[in-house]
């Protein structure tokens, strides 16, 4: 990555469109080990990361978020703008959009800025990849996907990247178009024929792994009824609790989040009004802290919300492969 010499000069800084991004070809192993990376620091003590600052214009659950983080062992440092307007799916617009800005780390000089939809739609599922590490069963063969848009089909990528077990895969979601996108996609890149289920429970029941992956929701529609969660099961809530009843979640057995004090502050601005109690954050079971699952027979879940340092750990190796590939806009700063 371009670090800066403090030689004068005039200043530039690299901007990384979507596209740009994308031709990148980072692969999602990349991306998984850097994540994995970034938590193991986070783990032991080693990040500064404060919780993210929100506003919420307009009505429902609109949000934007802002997301700092400083890793010194990784040399990076940034931020993240991102925005999350549940209703831009009805105009056929992203649901999740923003932009990272990368700082060289020696001066504080921004050197990149870059697209954040890929980062996003990738480290979202690498996290999951790196909470299923320590929380499913390493048989597992099963992949249910409950709401199938962008983050379905990532989740797909990461989740067999670590548990190459998973053969069969399960989709639902109301929307037929956006179902039929996904079933697309997981033929294409993994040669896998998707099975639909025509409703929560018939995608849920049995399943080894269960991806939710809708809008995040203030008030959870809870189709996830007790019950239906096998044991020795593993969830990853990436929209939150949203599709989970109060009563399946009172079923696990372990229950985990990647920052505790992020967790506790969407509590306070009305989230997460009924889940268990958290058993670790996601640093403390890759640095060995705390222990992951202990029985093949535990239901356990990952409700992981998006940290900084996922973005912050995986922009370097865009620019660096943009940087080789000499791709995106010099800009004077």
């Amino acid at each position: 990555m371009t670090q800066l010499s403090g030689a004068p000069g005039p200043l530039t800084i690299r901007y990384l469109s979507r596209a740009d991004v994308e031709a990148a070809s980072v692969t999602m192993e990349a991306v998984i080990d850097a994540v994995e990376a970034g938590f193991l620091e986070k783990g032991h003590g080693r990040v500064e990361m404060p919780p993210k600052p929100g506003v919420h214009p307009g009505q429902g659950d609109n949000f934007i978020h802002a997301m700092p983080a400083s890793i010194p062992a990784l040399e990076a440092v940034g931020l993240k703008w991102v925005s999350g307007f549940p209703g831009n799916q009805a105009l056929g617009l992203p649901y999740i959009t923003g932009l990272v800005i990368l700082n060289d780390p020696a001066t504080g000089i921004p050197i990149s800025i870059m697209d954040a939809t890929w980062i996003t739609g990738v480290r979202t599922a690498a996290a999951s990849a790196v909470s299923a590490r320590r929380l499913a069963r390493p048989d597992s063969s099963i992949l249910a996907i409950l709401a199938c848009g962008v983050q379905g089909t990532f989740h797909v990528d990461a989740l067999r990247a670590v548990l190459p077990g998973l053969t069969a895969v399960r989709g639902f979601d109301p929307d037929p178009v956006r179902l039929a996108v996904f079933r697309s996609e997981v033929r294409r890149r993994h040669g896998i024929d998707v099975t639909v289920a025509p409703d929560p429970e018939a995608a849920v029941r049995d399943a080894d792994v269960i991806v939710t992956s809708g809008p995040i929701l203030r008030v959870p529609h809870a189709s996830i009824k007790a019950g239906w969660m096998a044991p020795g099961a593993f969830a990853s809530a990436v929209d939150f609790d949203s599709y989970w009843d109060s009563a399946a979640l009172r079923e696990l057995d372990l229950f985990t989040t990647d920052d505790i004090p992020q967790l506790e502050h969407f509590r306070e601005i009305g989230y997460f009004a009924d889940i268990p109690p958290i058993h670790a954050d996601l640093g403390q079971l890759v640095a060995g802290t705390r222990p992951g699952r202990t029985s093949a027979a535990q239901r356990t879940m990952a409700c992981n919300l998006g940290l900084a340092i996922d973005d912050i750990v995986v922009a370097p190796l865009v620019l660096r492969a943009a940087e080789a590939k000499g791709l995106g806009t010099i800009l004077p700063l």
